[in-house]
């Protein structure tokens, strides 16, 4: 394992990187894969640590179920309001067709 220093230019910052090199048997090339160490502090010299990753938080399958069993509760409550909305639009619909043929049976009447 070795230690490789790269300066970014862009941010004036050194990182330090350890690298691994291996035999890569299928590409029959050799590779290196390198892990994040940290950076180094301009004015101590010393290498600053990065934070690590966050680690996922262990999942509670119990409040998991109840907030699906919730947004389920929630979307049939969503789906029926639609349903009873489509109806209404429909009935809206057929009383304004009624009114139409209404209205070109009087305007008939008057043009005679």
């Amino acid at each position: 394992m070795a230690t490789i220093k790269q300066y970014n230019k862009k941010t004036g910052t050194t990182y330090v990187y350890e690298s691994h090199s291996y035999w890569d048997k299928e590409r029959k090339q050799h590779r290196s894969d390198r892990k994040l160490i940290g950076k180094i502090d301009p004015e101590t010299g010393e290498i600053v640590p990065t934070k690590k990753k966050k680690t996922a938080a262990p999942v509670d399958e119990e409040a998991q179920s109840r907030e699906v069993e919730k947004l389920n509760q929630q979307l049939s409550e969503y789906a029926a309001v639609i349903s009873g909305q489509k109806e209404q639009i429909r009935q809206l619909k057929d009383e304004l067709r009624r009114r139409d043929q209404m209205i070109q049976k009087i305007r008939a009447i008057i043009a005679e």
